[in-house]
């Protein structure tokens, strides 16, 4: 079922402003997202989701005018942290003691780990490993479109520090990596939709050692 429909998805070049994602549909989306596997259990990363249209037509430009921005529904902002803080790691170690009602000593030797270690690297390390969790989610937001049945264009094509500055990302601690317009393929006015999906067939893709 999920490969029938990852064959059924593409990256939507125009969508039909007049069908909106229903909402329950993004909720399940975003949960998948939430649900995202990220390093040490982290998280390091949100997302804003944009169905203001006003909002969306100033992101527009800033996503060198691409049409999905504004003609889908919703537009996921991912951001993930501009760097590790002890506050932001001890967020979620406690977190993770508070619901499972309990404290482990290796966990906590691994928070003092993590806290002796990530603080002290430079902060774009942290940030491009940080950014590299976001896409993990943004993967499994891909999948989870494809199987509620709605299209879903990933887009690293627009200007991140204006887009920080539109939504005041640098202020919160955060730093835009990808957007990801949510909507329906409009069948009529776009070129892509009735070409074949191409991929490196498995011979040449996948390697096996046995």
């Amino acid at each position: 079922m999920l490969i029938e429909k990852l064959n059924w998805r593409y990256a939507a070049k125009k969508m039909d402003p007049a069908r909106p994602v229903d909402a329950d549909k993004v909720e399940r989306i975003l949960e998948a997202i939430r649900l995202a596997p990220t390093s040490s259990g982290l998280q390091p990363f949100e997302v804003i989701v944009i169905t203001n249209q006003a909002l969306k037509e100033k992101i527009q430009p800033i996503a060198y005018n691409q049409g999905q921005v504004v003609d889908g529904s919703h537009l996921l902002v991912f951001a993930a942290w501009d760097t590790y803080t002890a506050d932001r790691i001890n967020m979620m170690f406690d977190l993770v003691n508070a619901e499972r009602q309990s404290v482990n000593e290796g966990w906590e030797n691994y928070r003092q780990m993590l806290l002796s270690t990530y603080p002290q690297r430079d902060a774009q390390v942290n940030f491009e490993h940080a950014a590299r969790q976001a896409y993990i989610g943004l993967g499994m937001a891909l999948a989870a479109a494809a199987f509620e049945g709605v299209d879903a264009t990933p887009m690293e094509g627009f200007d991140a520090a204006q887009l920080d500055t539109l939504l005041d990302l640098r202020a919160q601690g955060l730093r835009s990596v990808a957007i990801l317009p949510l909507g329906y393929r409009d069948t009529a006015g776009d070129w892509l939709v009735n070409l074949k999906k191409v991929r490196r067939p498995r011979a040449d893709f996948v390697r096996e050692i046995s």
